[in-house]
């Protein structure tokens, strides 16, 4: 009987194997979408720079490397400062390594030869980054295909490869930004696995802060719960991106968290807890927030608007299906806020007028959710001819086409009471009209509540990824039982 391949990725433990057939697949993929574009001739070759390694500003401390995402996808590789090709006719795979001079050794470890990397990612072919000009002189490629466009959520342009001899080729930088991100649009089922591990880890490390975040502790040390979690139990040295642990009125702020406002409040008791933190594993992305009171027990007012998102959540996740209109999505939660906050008070009159002047804005200005996978806010939310809706709130959406199977989604509706768009909206006569501005008194200093679950789309609707308490009495139960001592595992 054959022995199973090793893992390109494990870190031990009970932590995810992952297969380097997870790339194969990713590359035969783009080879079947690129042969199926108009204007890709016969032997043509794509040609993917890796992430470089940075330093600190002027220093020579290096940062935490994190490979570049396309990269990643095609080929896996967790080392800095390489290149990748593929043939797009044969599909054969190259890597190109730096050729590492003879002191690393002393300071960074063993110098591995190029069989060490052709074993490892299980590729046809490895040489060095210094041969890549010679290397696919000898392959006579009709065009280099290489990687230009924009990311249609941040606005960036995606880094083009170069090197030194590229203009002895034809190079095209157009025709493989679309296919590629229309491949890492739909997730493969072993990509789906390693989403699934992300959330379970990142689900798990969520639960355990609501075992043990107490009044008088700092929201730092939330995070510092989190991070440990992930990675003492998962193998996750990254995250997703910058943990949110707002608290009382930080849990307004969409962003929070960032240096200028680093977690760094003491948490009250009484305080609403928006928790908002995904661990990354392989690159893979999570991205799970949780809401809920720092004591345990749910005032009536943090139960109103608790419930009246979480209803929003099961309304959105009840609909999701292929070929549904993700903007409709965000307006469905929009109306359910809505009539939520008219049965709470803070708003009267008719939901459908209310829709009319974008009232749901003023309580969630941001988008239902996001594209999730190697990226956080991952590519192609708004492909080539599907434009940003230019209202408030659906221009902050972060995808305007039609949900497909396999695609991998957040979905992530909230209700906040931001002061500057609450004093904006009773200054507007078309949107103050509806607000209680007695009743909206009480609830200013309130914060706010996201819940936000990831999932990935099936034939018929979707999976839920992510696994914590969500109900009122859920939550409740669960942060009255008693702690379990978080301990480190230990290895055998």
């Amino acid at each position: 009987m054959a022995a199973a391949p090793q893992p390109v990725y494990w870190l031990g433990n009970d932590t995810l194997r992952v297969s380097a057939a997870l790339f194969a697949e990713n590359r035969r993929r783009l080879c079947s979408g690129l042969k199926a574009k108009d204007g890709v001739v016969p032997q043509s070759v794509v040609l993917l720079q890796g992430g470089e390694q940075k330093q600190r500003y002027c220093t020579d401390t290096d940062l935490l490397f994190r490979q570049e995402s396309f990269f990643h996808w095609a080929f896996g590789v967790t080392e800095a400062d390489c290149y990748g090709a593929i043939d797009v006719e044969s599909g054969k795979s190259m890597l190109f390594v730096p050729k590492l001079p003879e002191s690393y050794a002393t300071w960074m470890g063993e110098i591995y030869p190029r069989d060490h990397f052709k074993q490892k990612y299980a590729v046809d072919e490895v040489h060095y980054t210094t041969d890549i000009a010679d290397v696919l002189t000898n392959m006579r490629p009709a065009v280099l295909l290489t990687l230009r466009g924009q990311n249609t959520d941040s606005g960036s342009i995606c880094r083009e490869a170069s090197f030194e001899g590229i203009s002895r080729f034809t190079v095209n930088n157009t025709l493989l930004h679309p296919v590629i991100v229309e491949c890492r649009l739909l997730k493969t089922d072993m990509e789906l696995e390693v989403l699934r591990y992300t959330n379970k880890i990142s689900s798990e490390a969520h639960k355990m802060i609501m075992k043990h975040v107490k009044p008088g502790q700092k929201e730092y040390e939330m995070e510092s719960l989190f991070l440990h979690y992930c990675y003492n139990k998962g193998g996750m040295r990254h995250t997703s991106y910058t943990c949110i642990c707002g608290t009382g009125n930080n849990s307004s702020i969409l962003h929070y968290g960032h240096a200028g406002a680093p977690n760094d409040k003491t948490i009250r008791d009484g305080d609403m807890c928006l928790f908002d933190m995904g661990g990354e594993y392989y690159c893979y992305s999570s991205d799970i927030t949780c809401s809920f009171p720092a004591n345990g027990k749910f005032t009536a007012d943090q139960r109103a608007i608790y419930e009246a998102v979480l209803k929003a959540s099961r309304a959105v996740l009840a609909a999701i299906r292929p070929d549904v209109k993700w903007t409709d999505m965000h307006r469905l939660a929009d109306r359910v806020h809505l009539e939520e906050l008219v049965k709470i008070g803070i708003l009267t009159g008719s939901v459908d007028d209310m829709l009319k002047v974008h009232m749901g804005a003023v309580f969630m200005p941001h988008g239902l959710g996001h594209l999730l996978g190697i990226d956080v806010h991952d590519v192609g939310g708004y492909p080539e001819g599907i434009t940003r809706i230019n209202e408030p709130g659906l221009k902050s959406l972060r995808m305007g086409r039609l949900v497909q199977e396999r695609m991998v989604l957040t979905v992530e509706p909230g209700i906040y009471f931001i002061n500057h768009l609450l004093d904006a909206a009773l200054a507007n006569s078309a949107q103050s009209c509806f607000i209680n501005n007695q009743v909206l008194a009480r609830f200013r200093s309130f914060g706010g509540v996201r819940i936000e679950d990831d999932i990935a789309v099936t034939q018929d609707g979707m999976e839920l990824l992510t696994c914590v308490p969500r109900t009122v009495e859920e939550i409740e139960a669960f942060m009255a039982e008693p702690a379990k001592p978080f301990s480190p595992v230990v290895s055998s």
